[in-house]
């Protein structure tokens, strides 16, 4: 077709008006928005995310509720924000560490962003988890992950995208398949915090095999740049429990697990 200058200018005008450009997803753009959840959870207030007018969802433990009755409404004073950017999926994942207030929380959020649009949010998917959860001991949790290593990798190191959802899912596996465990390329000063509790090396005391119920619900963010995957799921295995693993890759060997279950 032969683009006439009438048609350069009405396209132009289109792109301006915003009616043919979507919001690049980029990595840059997506950490933007985990770091706006942030500031709305720090203050409990939501009128400064971008949530879709049409199609946004708000999921907390596993479950679709109205956003104003979730977490993400009680203001929160952070001690721990860590945020890591999927570009292919359009999703951030942040955990949230808060000791203080009449509520300790440890928050494991994923936001998402259809069709590789970053103008609106989809869906902001958190576990909440809070005294009584298993494990929960937030000041705890904080002390041991202060001390962890988060800082992008070098691209020679980095873990491809393959590997990394892979140990994701092998990890998920254990409980129903007697081999994943063994599948899992365990570094040998991983360290794993489940909850509150500290193992390590974290490739000992594993579970191989024993439950019929695959864990299931599977929603993943993987950021090669990191090194790390976070699987929000559904905890079958042991009772249908709202649940995260966030795993950390270095030098092709699992570096860190996290847990945050409900």
């Amino acid at each position: 077709m032969r683009v006439t200058p009438l048609l350069a200018q009405v396209t132009a005008l289109a792109m301006l008006s915003g009616h043919c450009v979507l919001a690049e997803c980029t990595r840059e753009s997506l950490l933007s928005e985990a770091a706006a959840y942030i500031t709305a959870q720090t203050a409990g207030k939501t009128d400064g995310l971008k949530m879709s007018a049409t199609n946004f969802t708000y999921r907390e433990n596993n479950k679709v509720v109205d956003i104003k009755r979730g977490v993400i409404n009680q203001p929160l004073k952070i001690d721990l924000n860590r945020s890591t950017a999927d570009t292919v999926a359009c999703a951030s994942y942040t955990m949230l560490i808060s000791t203080s207030g009449s509520k300790p929380y440890v928050l494991a959020t994923q936001i998402r962003h259809d069709d590789n649009d970053m103008s609106s949010i989809a869906m902001i998917d958190t576990i909440a988890a809070t005294t009584g959860s298993l494990f929960f001991n937030a000041k705890r949790t904080l002390s041991l992950i202060q001390q962890e290593t988060w800082t992008p990798l070098e691209e020679s190191q980095r873990p491809s995208r393959e590997l990394l959802k892979k140990v994701g899912d092998a990890y998920l596996d254990m409980w129903t398949d007697k081999n994943a465990a063994d599948s899992i390329p365990w570094g040998t000063q991983c360290e794993r915090v489940e909850g509150s509790q500290l193992t390590k090396p974290c490739g000992v005391s594993l579970p191989r095999g024993g439950s019929a119920k695959n864990n299931g619900m599977r929603r993943y963010v993987i950021d090669e740049v990191i090194g790390s995957v976070d699987v929000l799921c559904s905890f079958d295995s042991l009772g249908s429990l709202p649940d995260s693993h966030e795993i950390r890759v270095e030098d092709g060997k699992v570096k860190y697990v996290h847990t945050v279950t409900v």
